[in-house]
């Protein structure tokens, strides 16, 4: 037998759902795991017959492997991955895997394998090898029993395409499409704990997310815009943002402020930031706005002054978090490995001139009032201009 070749199954649910047009999800998928385990010792990712498969060079251990395999596994896309060895199509080569296999384990008293194959040219049918694995591991490991449900290690085997592909240890990943199969979108992002998991969940659905950030600078310091890139380098881990704008629009709220009603203050600056993202959206081709609002949560997320700030724009405004409360959003910020940089203290654009009783059901011709009076569309134009632009690694950025 030829020295074992470690690979992980990547699995895949909702791409498998998608018709003639599952080529297209499953090349975009193996192209950002191409990108995005460059810095791993990885040697090839190949689709085979409803999943993808990486395989990984000789040398590496099975510590770097499952490292890897766990990395995978936060991928949008990938539903479920499963480390462990390629060998040929040969029942005795795959107990002697199956016996690898139960050798990196950890501790195990009891076991269960189970096999699939894909085409009916391999002549052991599924239940014949989990009967015959089954006796080769039972054998290797005398004092280990056999259990069909209280099992401490499950041995897969799936027999496709030429190979078998033999494993113990699986995780669940985190579902979703592969990010660039449902084109671009911009997204408020601050350096709070909602909208970065706002992001990451249209991430998820397979969008390409352009952060824009609105800096209270020069009115702030510039400690947000920090939290903000530490954030987008999480993010861009694995592949969910592809740039981030800085808007320092503190010297316009200060306008905002001396001229407009204290009361309106947050909706009317929300109505210039959507106006600005909006703008810099027609720049870079997006077609809608994402924010990380949650009903009811704050002043400015009450269904009235959420209807204000649409009202400013043209294209539609997504909300993934509208009614999740926070200790849902703060359990997500978690696993994405967000919250603990969210939960630092930094005054931006949202804690600036904030009015001692916000407005909680604005009204749209005291707004557009206010709105009146001071010139919208040139601030537009000077806050886009005035954007800084931050790119970050990812597989889209890559094509560009």
């Amino acid at each position: 037998m030829q020295s074992l070749k470690r690979i992980c199954l990547v699995h895949y649910h909702e791409i498998g759902l998608k018709g003639k047009n599952r080529s297209d999800f499953e090349m975009r998928l193996r192209n950002n795991l191409t990108f995005l385990l460059r810095d791993y010792p990885v040697s090839d990712v190949h689709t085979i017959s409803g999943r993808l498969c990486v395989s990984f060079k000789p040398e590496i251990s099975f510590e770097e492997a499952w490292s890897a395999s766990c990395f995978v596994a936060r991928i949008p896309g990938v539903a479920r991955v499963s480390c462990g060895f390629i060998c040929d199509k040969d029942i005795d080569d795959i107990k002697r895997t199956a016996i690898s296999v139960a050798t990196e384990a950890d501790d195990f008293k009891s076991f269960r394998v189970t096999a699939r194959r894909s085409h009916t040219d391999f002549g052991v049918c599924s239940m014949d090898m989990n009967r015959t694995v089954g006796d080769a591991v039972s054998e290797a490991f005398p004092s280990v029993g056999v259990s069909m449900k209280d099992f401490d290690l499950e041995i897969g085997i799936e027999v496709v395409q030429g190979h078998a592909y033999v494993f113990g240890k699986s995780i669940p990943g985190i579902g979703g499409l592969p990010v660039g199969s449902a084109g671009k979108v911009i997204c408020l992002l601050s350096s709070g704990i909602d909208s970065p998991v706002a992001l990451w969940r249209m991430a998820r659905r397979g969008a390409v997310c352009i952060g824009v950030h609105f800096s209270g600078r020069p009115k702030t310091g510039d400690a947000s815009e920090y939290l903000v890139d530490d954030i987008a380098h999480v993010l861009e881990q694995t592949g969910c943002v592809f740039r981030v704008y800085v808007v320092p629009m503190g010297e316009y709220q200060h306008q905002i402020a001396l001229l407009a009603p204290p009361s309106l203050r947050i909706v009317l600056y929300r109505r210039l930031m959507y106006k600005v993202a909006q703008a810099i959206a027609k720049k870079e081709h997006c077609k809608a706005l994402v924010t990380g609002e949650s009903l009811g949560q704050v002043a400015s997320q009450t269904l009235d002054n959420i209807f204000a700030t649409d009202d400013a724009v043209k294209l539609p405004v997504f909300r993934p978090l509208i009614g999740t409360d926070k200790l849902e959003i703060i359990n997500l910020a978690q696993q994405l490995g967000t919250y603990e940089i969210s939960s630092q203290p930094a005054p931006d654009c949202c804690t600036l001139y904030m009015p001692k009783s916000p407005e909680t059901h604005a009204k749209m011709a005291q707004v557009y009032e206010a709105e009146s009076l001071y010139p919208v569309d040139r601030w537009v134009d000077e806050l886009v201009s005035l954007a800084e632009v931050h790119d970050y690694q990812s597989p889209q950025r890559a094509k560009h």
